[in-house]
């Protein structure tokens, strides 16, 4: 099921806006217009993806540079070696809604947060 997140005017193009879910999730507006939701915390290490360099349709995480595509969460360059999970987004009258994905999140080593199965 859909969820309103945020106008799409809250997220200029080239920009990000990190959605405090559990886990979080980071949701992208591309230069081209497109709008795009990950999972924000690389699989690699604790970094929000949010606050990482928006080029095209991926991301670089902002602590060691691993890449995502924003289309399907895969990862193109090391160090992270797994997927971030991919939510469908639609937006409608302007307003970005979100359908989190029913997939386990492949996160970072380290303690989980709660309700978080290892």
């Amino acid at each position: 099921m859909s969820q309103p997140v945020c106008p799409l005017s809250a997220i200029p193009p080239g920009e990000a806006y990190r959605w405090e879910t559990e886990p979080p999730v980071a949701i992208f507006h591309t230069e081209d217009g497109e709008v795009f939701a990950i999972d924000d915390t690389c699989t690699h290490q604790d970094a929000s993806l949010a606050d990482g360099w928006l080029e095209g349709c991926e991301v670089e995480c902002p602590l060691h540079a691993s890449k995502f595509d924003l289309r399907t969460g895969r990862v193109d360059a090391p160090p992270a070696k797994k997927p971030v999970r991919v939510h469908r987004v639609e937006v409608t009258d302007g307003t970005v809604y979100v359908e989190l994905s029913t997939e386990a999140p492949n996160l970072p080593p380290g303690p989980k947060p709660p309700g978080v199965k290892p």
